[in-house]
């Protein structure tokens, strides 16, 4: 039983390491989004 608590815990672990990641990929993508869309609206007032 103690093993397949071992196994469990680095399931847990490993999920919850993949969600980390992936809210830091979602968090780069919107920042970047948010520097292209104020480019593109000082492109627009510039036009």
């Amino acid at each position: 039983m103690n093993s397949n608590l071992g196994y469990l815990f680095a399931a847990y672990s490993v999920i919850w390491l993949l969600v980390f990641g992936y809210v830091f990929v979602l968090i780069r993508r919107e920042k970047a989004l948010r520097k292209e869309i104020a480019a593109l609206k000082e492109g627009m007032k510039k036009a």
